[in-house]
């Protein structure tokens, strides 16, 4: 079975982290089987991990030129690797393929987290087999869990996350070959000449993105959502829609909405926006022969946040992923908020690293097609590019219960358009009405006279709220505004 993954590009680090790759020179039995018992456990959910035969490394970096293995003895190694996996309870078996790289012939061994975790193994497969250990990744490391780790360890194994769950009323059939192909061609799999003469079935299983037994197969959640033209069928509201209101009033508002698999729905999304909403200004000084260039928004910052809602959200909330684009910001909402394991003195921090993810195959998938960089690495990117940009950071909005995020992006400075005589008499008006009072939207919109809740004045709320005039806070289980 052939790994579907571009080798050059793991081997290089670009589009796997360097903590789930392991290097090693020759085929030692123990450690390498210690650490695929550790990457099957996956106790991060990040998706496993990979072991590279034939290479030396160095700090964690591959050596060049590379050692590699003699090819007359790959088979041997082979057939070692498959008994010595015998010695993992319960039974785990990872994907081998021999690879000719760079005139080098290595080993590559991909270890999905596993079904069956959590797993263990002996500390030595050539000496006493009798004692085994449950084996866990930190950082680089392949370790014995402690106790805490180890019921940490049970804790995760109880639920498989979703995008990597068989989904039992679909079938086979709605999975797409070409996408798949195309797929493997795009990140240059070796998979994919291999693949041109297989059936979907071997093609979706050599990507594992089918699982059960023969005469029952059913396409795992992540292959529904990137490689089948049937996502509405089985995640109703899987879409991004954008929103473009340059007036409070809704004039010449424009929606559009991107439907289809997830990674062809990011990219017609970011290219429209960069497209049609991304605006740029030049501006020339006497001081510096360099003219000065601002975007309303950095594209990059944009992308990175984007990109993040579309890996992290949950397939399982019937809500579309929603960018609404004002004259003052832009926001991106998805369903849930941030995972309870990062903490709100933590958010309030910009410290956004996750003990937990929700989509460790879509992230996996995602990162060879270079649409995300890695875990982690998301909204540092887009605090970079706005700071590069000359543009405030964004700010974050969840509720107590977390069941959704808003990540609101503001617009440069210089793009802000002076208000009109209208709209500052219009925000006197609420700013009154909430001298010494908290008040509901409802609230609100009674005391303007208002029948029910206009556009015109959430958009007035949410402005208020990026200048810092008022703030949202829950009351009794209501969200009320208030003069800060």
């Amino acid at each position: 079975m052939a790994i579907p993954i571009n080798i050059n590009e793991l081997i290089n680090g670009n589009t796997v982290e360097s903590t789930r790759i392991e290097y090693k020179s020759d085929y030692n039995p123990s450690e390498i089987i210690r650490t695929i018992c550790a990457f099957a456990n996956d106790i991060d959910n990040m998706g496993g991990g990979y072991i590279v035969i034939g290479v030396e490394e160095k700090n964690g970096f591959p050596v060049f030129p590379m050692k590699g293995i003699d090819k007359h003895r790959i088979d041997e190694i082979l057939k070692k690797l498959h008994n010595h996996c015998h010695f993992i309870e319960p039974l785990y078996q990872p994907v081998v393929e021999p690879v000719l790289f760079q005139d080098a012939w290595l080993i590559v061994i991909w270890v999905a987290g596993g079904y069956g975790r959590p797993y263990k193994a002996p500390k030595d497969v050539l000496g006493n087999q009798s004692i085994k250990h449950y084996y866990i990744r930190k950082f680089s490391s392949t370790v014995i869990a402690d106790r805490n780790e180890e019921k940490e360890l049970f804790y995760v194994s109880s639920d498989i996350p979703f995008d990597d769950r068989e989904n039992l009323a679909a079938d086979i059939s709605d999975l797409n070959l070409n996408l798949m192909l195309e797929h493997l061609k795009e990140i240059g799999s070796n998979l994919y000449e291999l693949s041109l003469d297989k059936d979907i079935v071997s093609v979706a299983r050599d990507m594992q993105i089918i699982n059960g037994v023969e005469e029952c197969l059913k396409p795992r959640n992540v292959g529904l959502l990137m490689f089948s033209n049937k996502i509405d069928k089985y995640f109703k509201n899987a879409r991004i829609e954008i929103v473009d209101i340059p007036d409070p009033t809704g004039e010449g508002m424009t929606e559009k909405v991107f439907t289809g698999p997830i990674q062809y729905q990011l990219r017609m999304a970011l290219d429209y926006i960069k497209s049609y909403i991304i605006s740029e200004k030049i501006t020339k000084s006497d001081d510096s022969p360099e003219a000065i260039r601002v975007f309303n928004y950095p594209f990059k910052a944009v992308e990175e946040i984007l990109s993040n809602a579309v890996y992290h959200r949950s397939y399982q909330i019937q809500e579309p992923i929603t960018v609404r684009i004002t004259k003052e910001y832009m926001e991106i909402t998805s369903f849930p908020g941030f995972d309870r394991s990062i903490t709100d003195s933590k958010i309030s921090n910009y410290d956004f690293r996750a003990k937990i993810y929700r989509n460790r195959r879509i992230g996996d998938f995602l990162k060879e097609l270079h649409l995300i960089e890695g875990r982690n690495t998301g909204f540092p990117t887009a605090l970079r590019a706005l700071s590069d940009n000359g543009s405030d950071r964004f700010t974050i909005e969840m509720d107590t219960d977390r069941r959704y995020l808003s990540v609101i992006i503001p617009i440069h400075k210089s793009f802000i358009q002076n208000k009109t005589k209208k709209e500052d008499e219009y925000d006197n008006k609420i700013l009154s009405i909430l001298n010494n009072n908290s008040l509901t939207i409802t609230e609100i919109s009674k005391a303007l006279g208002y029948k029910g809740i206009t556009k015109k004045l959430r958009l007035t709320l949410d402005r208020l709220i990026l200048e810092d005039k008022i703030k949202k806070e829950i009351n009794g289980g209501d969200i009320v505004y208030l003069l800060r």
